[in-house]
């Protein structure tokens, strides 16, 4: 069956999610069209493909003991230099994120791995790009703000093109999917059928 590479996250909603991702764009980074916007629960994970259904009866768990809660961004910040990183960053709803990350790699789950970093709720508005690109980034999102309630989480797949696609939405509560915003890019195409055989 092979490995995928999977990914969970809450996506920023529309209009901040398009708008982020492109002037994520037009700094520099030419990943922004193969990411939605997002805040990460999990970052790039490979695993056996097979475990794929055990993955998403575990994160039905982690969301169906989760509950809604206002996220809100604001201003930027970076990583650099321990990392070429700049982001927006979360300044309401950080703690819920981290509540969350911690459940979705539990080591009862099938997610479970060690972060290369200390895990740090944000939204990346550039990375790996040129240092100018960076602080472009850095000053010209310097009094971004939004804000929304976060319903739910979503798992992802990254497919042999680079590009992450939705796989599954899932909300807080145990209630109806759906409640993953929809992102103008071609992250929201379902995954080819071989990439999840």
């Amino acid at each position: 069956m092979g490995t995928v590479t999977l990914g969970v996250s809450i996506a920023v909603p529309e209009p901040y999610g398009s708008l982020l991702q492109e002037r994520r764009a037009s700094f520099g980074d030419p990943a922004a069209h193969g990411i939605p916007t997002h805040v990460t629960l999990l970052p790039p994970t490979e695993v056996d493909a097979a475990v794929l259904p055990a993955v998403e009866a575990h994160l039905a768990r982690v969301a169906a003991s989760g509950r809604s809660f206002p996220m809100r961004l604001s201003g930027t910040g970076t990583f650099r230099p321990l990392s070429p990183v700049v982001f927006v960053q979360v300044v309401e709803g950080a703690a819920a994120c981290s509540w969350l990350q911690k459940r979705v790699r539990d080591a009862s789950g099938p997610l479970v791995r060690e972060l290369q970093f200390p895990y740090h709720p944000h939204v990346t508005v550039a990375h790996g790009i040129s240092e100018e690109g960076m602080d472009r980034a850095y000053e010209e999102l310097s009094a971004y703000a939004a804000e929304w309630a976060c319903t739910g989480f979503a798992l992802y797949e990254q497919g042999a093109d680079g590009v992450w696609r939705k796989l599954r939405e899932f909300a807080f509560g145990g209630g109806a999917a759906g409640v993953v915003p929809a992102q103008n890019s071609p992250v929201d195409q379902p995954a080819a059928p071989s990439l999840r055989s």
